[in-house]
């Protein structure tokens, strides 16, 4: 809504301009009239539209023409003032105010004009026989009034329509001469009915209805007043009801009719709430609201907001396959002004055989882009209408900020869901396909990836100690020279090389060491294409001894080239790392010969198994006796058993351990 209205009043002298203001500011007809009345504001608390007005005069005896030109181009609204009972100001309205206005306002955005016959108590005639053709003629006449200063008849009407015309202005929705609506005005009610029609179904029914209108009005419709709403529109056009509900054809004759019976401030209501400003574009402020972004912080959508994006899914996915096909992916996108995602969505995230994007895919796609760009996703919701359907202040509502990843180290713990790896690896040594193969594609199906499809991202849902988070695959572009700090803020690096190329590890070596050796971020190395024979790598160390050297996890190995759906183990285990930073002793292999698979493999054995059953069966399930219970004895022995069986089972965990 406009902060405040300025109203110009123009014409030729003696007309009655500044009769009018005063008559207006004081409740009674001046004795004394001035050449020109100051410029007076009244308050937003007095006026129906609770918004400011100014009121500026003009006097053809006290100012000069480029006085004249300034003041009319910062007018809201100009009212052009003739004496009804004076001809030759009624012509100077065409031959002189019209033309002198247009040509100094921008022909882009004209400024509302009023028509005001003054003097009405003087004839007993009307002058809108005369009026109405130079109305016609001229679309940026919203209206005319006929006023008497002395007898105060309709001078409060005059200034409320000419705040009406700058408040809810027709031109933008309208169109006089076709008697239609605008196509900008009929793309935004559109929108409008798409994001209320919440079951997808092209109909608003009853409860969608009430829906609209408390979302619009902040008051609920009867039962009775539907009918009615209803029953206008069927009978003026047959595909307007359908099913008891209202199409969209009926959605826009029905604010066609409100704009034609002069209830513009109805549609304008509606369209402001639901985000578009004067231009009927979606306001900057609705589609971007404020979203403070401290450093080292990182965005997540909470679970309200994947419940909305559920709920979208959900309405579009027609049928129930829980993909979108192309079809229901434009329909979803249909509230947008552009296709917001390109193809490389679809080599970004999960896809089903046919290559439409999965509900898992189409989570991840909107997890990506909240954490890379939380603008563009606050920007995308509102074309939803996130803050509308979910009742929340804005689309900020669904944006969870996380805190410090400072915080996150001290503490040892962090409440994030989303992990970023950036994946490093010289030119050909398969970082691609490992994050294809994250998303569950084998060296064959990667094949068939259209290079200009290509992405560098890929992002996908892991499960650590049964709890769900993402994973943000990142391919870095392998230039050791320029790694920007985009590059480099990550919560885990991924180092892949070669192992059947011998100078393939020697650029992952380099990398670590310029850039992450004293670093507090975990780094992995992977060994790709494990399926070809393993050649020794030229370089000081081999890969192994380089990890153990520098606290790092064996070198995992890796690869695609398989016939089933590559496993997912690899890239949990890149997220328990990324979760859990601090914890450098955890051992990320399964090679069954390092101390921690050993001591693990035992701990797990079918012989510790046996003996702990039988301690249990011994202890807790042998028959006791109440005076047993009741024996301090009883207790201490057991007491005493599982004290020294806890210290043995420790002590032995210590000595496997210190061989590492």
């Amino acid at each position: 809504m406009r902060k405040d209205v300025r109203i110009l009043l123009v014409g030729e002298p003696k007309v009655g301009k500044t009769s009018l203001i005063m008559s207006l500011v004081s409740e009674e007809f001046p004795t004394v009239v001035p050449y020109r009345a100051e410029e007076i504001t009244i308050p937003a608390d007095v006026t129906p539209e609770r918004v400011p007005t100014h009121i500026v005069d003009y006097s053809e005896a006290e100012q000069t023409d480029e006085q004249l030109f300034q003041e009319i181009s910062k007018a809201n609204v100009i009212c052009i003032v003739y004496s009804v009972n004076n001809k030759t100001s009624i012509e100077k309205v065409t031959s002189h105010w019209l033309p002198l206005i247009n040509d100094n306002t921008d022909k882009d955005s004209r400024v509302p004009l009023i028509l005001v016959g003054n003097k009405s108590d003087l004839v007993e005639h009307s002058s809108m026989e005369t009026i109405l053709p130079i109305m016609n003629r001229h679309s940026e006449i919203e209206t005319c009034v006929e006023c008497s200063a002395k007898n105060l008849k309709n001078i409060s009407e005059l200034f409320y329509y000419a705040q009406k015309a700058v408040l809810h202005p027709t031109g933008p929705l309208y169109c006089p001469e076709k008697k239609n609506m605008k196509l900008l005005c009929v793309k935004a009610l559109t929108r409008i009915f798409k994001v209320s029609d919440l079951d997808n179904d092209g109909i608003l029914n009853d409860n969608e209805l009430n829906f609209f209108q408390r979302t619009s009005f902040n008051i609920p419709l009867e039962s009775q007043a539907l009918e009615d709403v209803k029953n206008v529109v069927r009978k003026n056009l047959s595909e307007g009801v359908r099913d008891n509900g209202l199409t969209l054809k009926g959605f826009l004759f029905l604010h066609t009719l409100f704009i034609q019976r002069g209830r513009h401030e109805t549609t304008w209501t509606v369209l402001r709430r639901f985000g578009y400003d004067d231009d009927l574009e979606l306001n900057q402020d609705y589609l971007f609201p404020p979203l403070k972004l401290p450093p080292d912080c990182t965005t997540e959508l909470n679970h309200n907001a994947y419940l909305f994006l559920q709920s979208v899914f959900d309405k579009h996915d027609k049928d129930r396959d829980c993909a979108l096909s192309p079809e229901e992916m434009k329909d979803l996108f249909d509230v947008f002004p552009y296709m917001p995602w390109g193809p490389d969505v679809h080599n970004t995230v999960c896809t089903n055989d046919q290559g439409w994007i999965t509900y898992q895919g189409y989570l991840s796609q909107w997890t990506l882009t909240t954490y890379l760009d939380v603008q563009r996703c606050l920007e995308y919701m509102g074309y939803l209408g996130y803050s509308i359907v979910a009742e929340q202040e804005s689309q900020a509502a669904g944006v969870t900020v996380t805190r410090d990843k400072k915080i996150d180290l001290q503490k040892k713990q962090t409440q994030r869901s989303v992990f970023r790896c950036n994946v490093f690896g010289d030119v050909g040594s398969g970082k691609s396909g490992f994050l294809q193969a994250f998303l569950g594609r084998n060296l064959m199906r990667q094949n068939t990836i259209n290079k200009e499809q290509r992405s560098y991202y890929a992002i996908s849902t892991t499960y650590v100690y049964g709890q769900e988070k993402y994973l943000l695959l990142h391919e870095v572009f392998p230039d050791f020279d320029y790694l920007s700090d985009d590059d480099l803020a990550c919560d885990i690096v991924c180092l892949v090389y070669d192992a059947s190329n011998p100078y393939s590890f020697e650029y992952c070596a380099k990398v670590f060491k310029q850039y992450f050796m004293d670093s507090k971020i975990p780094c992995m190395m992977i060994a790709a294409k494990s399926d070809l024979p393993e050649i020794k790598q030229i370089y000081g160390c081999t890969p192994l001894d380089f990890c153990r050297k520098h606290k790092m996890p064996p070198p995992q190995s890796f690869t695609c080239n398989s016939a089933a759906v590559p496993s997912k183990d690899i890239y949990t285990k890149l997220t328990t790392m990324a979760m859990y930073p601090h914890a450098r002793l955890r051992c990320m292999c399964t090679c069954n010969r390092c101390t921690f698979c050993l001591c693990q493999n035992f701990l797990n054995s079918e012989l510790l198994q046996t003996v702990r059953a039988k301690l249990y069966a011994v202890v807790l399930r042998r028959h006791v006796s109440k005076a047993d219970l009741k024996s301090s004895t009883f207790w201490l022995r057991t007491s005493v058993g599982a004290t020294v069986f806890a210290v043995l089972g420790f002590a032995m965990y210590r000595v496997l351990l210190k061989q590492r």
